[in-house]
């Protein structure tokens, strides 16, 4: 059972973090705190994540986050409502980075995260190549070779070395086969590989367009953004 703690000022958006939580049937909320200062008394051998606020009255979540030695902080993953703290965000190794208004299908990647980094799912469990089925013939894409995905109703289109391949899964069945540190969702529709990202120019709304190797254009949007910044600094 992963134990996790909810840390926000607001009792609306703790509620709302604990009802998604009992969804997921493998979590149990053991620690909810209003302040950093709760944050702070946590330590891994209590709690295995932390779901907390940035922002919040008297000690902040980063604060109370950098408050705890690195060998006994817990998992985090980061709430925010409007402001970007994602290099932040990287230098304490936050697992994930949500945007307020909690979206559900986001909040479910946010969890299936953890698990991946808490060794839920084994790494044999990571795709290395795919199988592509087109009439009699059946052929393989090797997944270093994909440099982006992109959702095609119920099937999922591989890009990869100049080729598109049609691949019978929803976009989040097959975002939970990659390696979470090398493909990131970036919208509802489109996975990237971090690396292939050259260039990332902010929109007023705060998407955000990118720029791949290859040359292709995508669209990041505001819900994926921080989360985006920081898996750049990751792999820079």
């Amino acid at each position: 059972m992963i134990r996790v703690a909810v840390i926000d000022d607001e009792p609306l958006a703790r509620s709302g973090v604990i009802a998604r939580l009992r969804g997921e049937a493998d979590m149990r909320v053991v620690e909810e705190c209003a302040d950093g200062h709760g944050l702070a008394a946590l330590r891994r051998e209590h709690v295995d994540v932390a779901i907390l606020d940035v922002q919040m009255p008297g000690l902040g979540g980063l604060e109370g986050l950098a408050a705890i030695p690195r060998d006994e902080r817990p998992l985090a993953v980061l709430l925010t409502a409007h402001d970007s703290f994602a290099v932040r965000a990287f230098e304490l190794e936050a697992v994930d980075y949500l945007l307020k208004p909690l979206d559900d299908e986001r909040f479910g990647e946010a969890m299936d995260r953890v698990r991946r980094k808490l060794g839920g799912e084994q790494r044999q469990a990571m795709a290395e190549r795919f199988a592509i089925r087109v009439g009699t013939r059946l052929s393989f894409v090797d997944v270093n070779a994909v440099t982006w995905i992109e959702a095609d109703g119920d099937y999922a289109a591989l890009h990869a070395e100049g080729q598109r391949h049609l691949l019978r899964e929803s976009l989040h069945e097959l975002s939970r086969k990659l390696d979470p540190q090398r493909f990131l969702r970036v919208h509802r529709s489109a996975i990237v590989r971090v690396d292939q990202v050259v260039e990332m120019q902010p929109r007023p709304n705060r998407d955000a367009v990118l720029r791949l190797r290859d040359g292709t254009t995508l669209r990041a949007s505001r819900t994926y953004i921080d989360a985006l910044m920081a898996a750049l600094h990751r792999v820079a």
